[in-house]
Order: C-alpha cells, then structure tokens, then sequence
C-alpha cells in the first residue's frame, strides 16, 4: 500500500528520535566503562616501559603508587594550566591531537617512576612517543634511567603493521634490544638510537646507539627511528635541565 509524503516524513521523524535517544542512552550506560578501559589501557602500556606485568597485576594501583606525571612545553618548563587556566593532567593529553601540531606548540607529557625502595626518588623517567610506520601510526613510550640517557625499557605499539614483519615491535624480543642503549654521545650531544637495517641478531655488533633491525621491516624501522629522534629530541629541554640536578 502507497504511504503518502506526510505519513513517511513522520515515521521518519520518530524513528529518529527513538533511534537517537537508544544511541544516547547506550553512551551515558557503557562511556564510563570505555572511559575506565581506556585508562587501564594507557597505563599499562606506561608501567610496561619499566616492568614486566602479569594479567592479575593490579595496574591501577601501582600505577597511583609509583608514577607522578605532570606536563612540559619544548622549552622544558613545566606547564599546569591552558590557555583557558583549566587544569592540565598528563594522562589526559591527547598525543595524536598533538602530533598534528608543530613542536612548540605540543604539551608533553612526562611520567616520574619513583624507586620502590625509595619514593622520594625518581628510578626512572618515561616519555610518550608517536609517529608513522609503514602503513599506519605506531606509538609508545620511553622510560630512560635516573641518569635521563640509558633506556630503561620501551613499550611500543602499532595500528597496522604487518604481521610477522612490522608489527614484531609490539613484541618483547625486539622492545628488549633497547635496554641498555643510551640516546646522548660521550659529547652529551642528542644523538637518539637506531635500528639498523637487517637483522642479525647478535648483540656485539651494535653500539650504544644502536639496535638490531627486523627482517623484511626496514620502512617500520626507519619509521620507528624517526619518531624516536623526534620526541625524544623534543624532551631534549627538559631532559637537560634535569640532568644538570642529578
């Protein structure tokens, strides 16, 4: 049966509402739950920087325990406050917003892992970092020891990379051949570290500045160098500064 223009016009409009309202109810119901995931997720992937945890770990509580966070600019100076005078919270940075814009406009966030034995000192300092792989982004996080030049450990991740190639940066074999390696020469000149290119699994061949690759991986590494030299060499500032109160 033929529905006239009024009748279709109607439907359409309830529909909406009824469509929309369920939409709106179904984000207020799961938006804490995506909300809660999403922060376990973010802080899992920063605690990884510097230790190993188990799937029953409590990574909520060990985070609250042991990281203290607070946000820089390129020059090194903390930032507490936008533009707007709202409270600026590390966690809450959003890093891609802020990869699409120039260095010296970006808020940088730095996490502080204070020693178990000791909190009133800093173990470890972890930097977030964010770049371009071969086909998609790829991301993590850089813990560098108190001395703010030897990689404590990297936590890395990746949107689609490939498999068995590119995506192996996720892995724990290759994020371990960073530990140990130091981003400033003997200058204390920034020089970062790199994966070279091929693989050929034996340590003794490599410097300080420098990390076995991934076969059949050479754009994933050389996007992953990239995105190293550039946000780490963002921290540089800061990284200085505190060097200089060791």
């Amino acid at each position: 049966m033929q529905r006239s223009n009024t009748y279709i016009l109607v439907f359409t409009a309830i529909m909406t509402v009824i469509i929309g309202g369920i939409l709106s109810f179904t984000s207020q119901v799961l938006g804490p739950a995506q909300k809660k995931s999403i922060e376990l997720d973010t802080k899992t992937q920063i605690l990884s920087a510097v230790m190993d945890l188990g799937k029953k770990d409590d990574v909520l509580g060990i985070y609250n325990k042991s990281i203290q966070s607070m946000v820089v600019d390129i020059d090194g100076n903390e930032v507490e406050k936008d533009k707007k005078g709202n409270p600026i919270v590390a966690e809450e940075v959003n890093i891609v917003k802020n990869y699409k814009m120039k260095p010296g406009k970006r808020e940088y966030p730095v996490y502080e892992y204070k020693d178990p034995s000791d909190t009133s000192k800093v173990a470890a300092y972890i930097f977030p970092v964010y770049g371009a792989g071969l086909w998609n982004a790829i991301y993590g996080y850089v813990a560098l020891e108190s001395d703010l030049n030897t990689i404590k450990g990297v936590s890395f991740g990746h949107v689609q990379e490939t498999p068995g190639l590119g995506a192996r940066i996720a892995s724990k074999e290759i994020q371990d051949r960073f530990k140990g390696k130091t981003i400033f020469d003997d200058q204390g000149n920034f020089v970062s570290v790199a994966m070279l290119k091929g693989e050929k699994k034996n340590p003794s061949l490599f410097g300080p500045h420098e990390v076995d690759g991934m076969s059949g991986a050479t754009l994933t590494g050389r996007g992953l160098n990239a995105m190293l030299k550039n946000y780490l060499g963002d921290y540089e500032a800061f990284i200085k500064k505190n060097q200089q109160h060791q």
